[in-house]
């Protein structure tokens, strides 16, 4: 039997590529003689580049500025003309000295990205893909847009028109699948500040700095869907002439999923925590449309389960099972993320027909 390993990841507990090592090794402990493929998903969020780079390789560094400005290596791919960064790699709330706070929330900024954008360019690269979430910014981009400015040259003309010069010809995609606006009680600042350590004064100020700088994107970019994602990463891609793609369509796409998928005749999938949300496009939603054209079960191994078998019928799934549930608690579930999935992966396949 060919079994295909597609997990998410699963919280902060493991990578999506950790969760496909750590399935695959407790299903082959019980059933070595089937065939596994590891193709680890991401929606865009932290872990991006990382599943690409075990796809596709061509994995690369770069010393950008961080979110608050201390100097961080950042990685990113290069597949040919096509450039896969990751906003996290650069301005992700795990790069902050500590945990987020009102005044990382206000400091923080985007400038990494652009340098990232701007490496890619140097290399070469026609097309990129900027996953986007996990941010500790909520600058709108703004610090992107004057890093790439920069590296275009000082010239009369304003950030955005040397930015959007420098990147004429290159085909931008923003990969996500938040779908906030920018201002508003739905947007950046009101919706993922408080993540990030603004509280409600801050989120006020935040507010005021994004309807400035949409001011200057233009009209119509704050509306428009995905500009609210990474702290307002998504509004300055957009405003820069990029287009909004589902960062787990780009995954799929670009490591062949659904060749993955035709060739398969079990897929597993998983995530931290498999609930309602999970089944209008997430990884596991995408994962099981693909399995169903074909007739091919689909398991679910999560960190938590909260949904019932009318639920997983109704999805296509075959069957869910908790990580929880096999370790006994939340804590050793999470404490001992990588030895309990192995085990529930090896017990599932032992139940397998």
């Amino acid at each position: 039997m060919h079994v295909l390993v597609a997990p998410d990841c699963f919280g902060d507990s493991l990578t999506a590529v950790q969760a496909a090592e750590a399935i695959a090794a407790g299903w082959g402990r019980a059933r070595g003689g089937d065939s596994v493929t590891l193709a680890p998903q991401s929606d865009g969020g932290p872990g991006f580049v990382e599943v690409l780079a075990s796809r596709l390789g061509g994995l690369r560094t770069a010393r950008v500025s961080g979110p608050l400005d201390e100097t961080v290596t950042a990685q990113w791919v290069l597949d040919g003309e096509t450039a896969y960064l990751e906003c996290a790699q650069a301005c992700g709330l795990t790069l902050l000295d500590g945990p987020p706070t009102a005044r990382t929330a206000l400091a923080a900024h985007s400038g990494g990205v652009g340098e990232l954008i701007a490496a890619a360019l140097d290399a070469g690269a026609r097309r990129i893909a900027v996953g986007l979430g996990g941010s500790s910014c909520t600058d709108g981009g703004r610090g992107l847009v004057e890093a790439l400015a920069a590296h275009a040259g000082n010239d009369d003309r304003s950030g955005l028109e040397a930015a959007r010069e420098r990147l004429a010809g290159v085909d931008l995609i923003a990969a996500s699948d938040v779908e906030h606006p920018l201002l508003g009680p739905m947007g950046a600042a009101a919706v993922f500040g408080p993540q990030k350590g603004a509280d409600p004064e801050t989120v006020q100020v935040l507010e005021r700095r994004l309807t400035e700088w949409a001011a200057e994107l233009g009209p119509g970019i704050a509306e428009q869907p995905g500009a609210g994602a990474a702290g307002g990463i998504g509004a300055a891609l957009l405003a820069l002439g990029g287009r909004r793609e589902s960062g787990a369509a780009v995954i799929a796409e670009h490591t062949h999923l659904a060749d993955d998928i035709a060739a398969a005749d079990l897929v597993i999938t998983g995530e931290g925590r498999f609930d309602d949300q999970s089944l209008h496009g997430k990884v596991v939603s995408a994962l099981a449309a693909g399995a169903r054209q074909r007739g091919t079960p689909v398991l679910v191994l999560a960190g938590q389960v909260t949904l019932g078998p009318d639920a997983l019928a109704a999805a296509g799934i075959t069957a869910a099972h908790s990580i929880t549930d096999y370790a006994g608690s939340v804590q050793r579930a999470i404490a001992d993320a990588a030895n309990q999935l192995t085990g529930l992966a090896e017990r599932t396949a032992r139940g397998w027909p």
